[in-house]
């Protein structure tokens, strides 16, 4: 049975030890019992946090064939094998503080090297709860990662209440969000590398139509974290993901918490997650809003208007 109490969630904005899974988990560790000692029961952290997300802002030319050799190689090593022993120390974390984490991770399977995944974490005071493997990489991300088999998609019940969400422009699939959506989550985690203004208008539209509290948690990474060994070529920018780090109201989908942008931090909101059923009493897309009995063998209709008889 659902819980419907009162649960703080920290959205924490950070930026990876590029291409670096120790430092980086060690960074990870950190911000986690920063999370706690702030109170937080759920902690959210990027897309790809470990070791680093390959945006189109320095990756783009990652089609040629030649020159990115190594840049590969140090991403698989740096990647994350779920279950393994980086998992064990954020495992470790979550048990010794009685926290819940998403966070996401590059993953690779050790005893098959080859392909990574776009992959969404779910840790707990038990251990690792399940893993979500992106369904579909975007646009040059499909030059780093493989397309999930969609066999994960999953809702945590979890003490605190459900929890559930989709990685980056997952959130633009509707029937992936639909399929989400009959999990029941109470707070939906959008791990993601999108800062525009556009993601935050369709983090409000989830926050409505699915009835859940969204943690909206971007990329922040500056030029300057890039380190002087990184293999390919970095062009001269501020940065590349300027953060907004938000959380978001199920009722209306105001910002409770944030938008956090041009910097590392948390943002922190105390989610009453009986405010989910109020919205749905109104609005419950996967309920009496749903209308699968016509919808599911329903066939769209194209009407076209008669031609207008012109005057002799």
């Amino acid at each position: 049975m659902a819980a419907f109490g009162t649960v703080r969630v920290a959205a924490i904005q950070a930026t990876p030890v590029i291409l670096d899974a120790d430092a980086t988990v060690g960074k990870a560790q950190r911000l986690l019992h920063d999370a706690a000692d702030a109170g937080a029961q759920l902690a959210v952290l990027p897309e790809c946090f470990i070791p680093l997300y390959p945006s189109n802002a320095w990756a783009r030319d990652a089609s040629h064939f030649g020159g990115w050799d190594e840049l590969w190689q140090r991403l698989w090593e740096n990647s994350v094998d779920v279950p393994g022993p980086l998992v064990d120390r954020l495992a470790e974390v979550c048990r010794e503080r009685d926290l819940y984490c998403a966070i996401g991770v590059n993953e690779r399977e050790s005893e098959r090297p080859g392909t990574l995944y776009n992959t969404l974490l779910y840790i707990g005071p038990t251990g690792l709860i399940a893993r979500h493997r992106k369904l579909m990489p975007t646009h040059q991300e499909r030059l780093f990662h493989g397309i999930g088999a969609g066999d994960d998609l999953v809702v945590v019940d979890a003490p605190i209440g459900r929890i559930g969400g989709l990685i980056c422009w997952e959130n633009r699939m509707p029937l992936a969000r639909y399929t989400m959506y009959q999990g029941g989550p109470q707070i939906w985690v959008a791990l993601t590398a999108d800062d525009s203004e556009g993601w935050l208008a369709s983090m409000r539209h989830i926050a409505i139509e699915s009835g859940a509290f969204v943690v909206s948690v971007p990329q922040y990474i500056p030029r300057a974290a890039f380190p002087p060994d990184f293999p390919v070529a970095v062009p001269d920018a501020d940065d590349f993901g300027s953060g907004g780090a938000a959380i978001l109201d199920p009722r209306g989908g105001e910002a409770i918490a944030g938008p956090l942008y041009g910097e590392e931090g948390m943002v922190l909101a105390d989610c009453d997650l009986g405010r989910g059923l109020h919205a749905k009493r109104t609005f419950d897309a996967v309920g009496h809003y749903a209308r699968a009995d016509v919808l599911e063998s329903a066939t769209v209709i194209v009407a076209t208007p008669p031609v207008a008889e012109l005057p002799v």
